[in-house]
């Protein structure tokens, strides 16, 4: 099957080669500025929405791309490792195969950077274990966007000022909900010390919405067709309230901490988690 090769000059230069696994796995490379090595990218999921958005992203091109499919991981994998060229794996597939992926990558010497959001946090742990024995950088990141990541260290700064608490979600489709932007705000924020909502923190009341964790942190989602994805954390004290909040319009939110990541992960030789590490 016919590959493509791609070379344009747009702030960074890319140049390589894609190819898929099942319709799930792309090959391309990345130049990066004279100082830096070529960074190959690997991308696993690359026909989701999220994945065909990564490759234009990396390749930097506007048009719409032809990819044609492969079989064979192993020989993408390879093909890298002999070239001995520097390599990350994108992984965008399910929580099942994570901890394979990650695993295969290193064999072939590439670093991973893991965007699963329902990664069960005993993989996790498995993973961080295997990538410090190997050596091998990993990124486990529960979200890709920057503006989350900062809204959530905002929320970690007013938890200590403010002893009321609430979050909000909307989400244009009933998925899993409480999201998983609500449920990892509502572990960073606690077991700081700091018990949330008192006064009525035992209403068995559902209008009052879901209690996450055991420091009363509670969240209410709304679920309505033409929505945009948006959190809000609202705290009160005495006189005032301050909300922070975070609006996504689309998967494009991801590109900017997904190029960072790919960046900063091959300087790694243990499994970090968090995109906020890198800013």
């Amino acid at each position: 099957m016919k590959m493509v090769s791609l070379c344009h000059p747009v702030g960074i230069r890319t140049c390589g080669k894609f190819a898929t696994r099942n319709a799930a796995k792309v090959l391309c490379s990345m130049e990066t500025p004279p100082s830096q090595s070529t960074i190959k990218v690997v991308i696993i999921g690359a026909t989701k929405e999220i994945g065909r958005t990564a490759i234009v992203a990396i390749s930097g091109m506007e048009e719409p791309l032809e990819i044609p499919v492969l079989n064979d991981l192993t020989m993408v994998l390879g093909s890298i490792a002999q070239s001995r060229a520097t390599g990350v794996v994108v992984d965008f597939s399910e929580p099942s195969t994570v901890y394979d992926n990650v695993k295969q990558a290193a064999a072939f010497g590439l670093s991973s950077i893991v965007y699963v959001p329902k990664i069960e946090l005993d993989t996790v742990t498995e993973l961080s274990a295997f990538c410090e024995k190997a050596s091998m950088g990993c990124l486990v990141a529960p979200t890709l966007s920057i503006g989350s990541v900062l809204l959530q260290q905002a929320a970690i700064q007013a938890s200590f000022h403010y002893s009321n608490v609430e979050i909000v979600e909307s989400r244009p489709n009933p998925s899993d909900l409480p999201s998983q932007d609500a449920i990892q705000i509502a572990n960073n924020i606690s077991d700081l010390g700091q018990i949330y909502n008192k006064e009525d923190m035992d209403t068995s009341n559902p209008a009052r919405g879901q209690v996450l964790g055991e420091d009363g942190v509670r969240v209410h989602s709304m679920v309505l067709p033409g929505l945009v994805s948006s959190t809000s954390i609202n705290f009160s004290g005495p006189g005032e309230i301050y909300t922070l909040r975070h609006d996504v319009t689309n998967v494009q939110c991801l590109m900017p901490g997904l190029i960072l990541a790919i960046r900063k992960v091959v300087r790694l030789k243990n499994l970090i988690y968090g995109l906020e590490k890198f800013l």
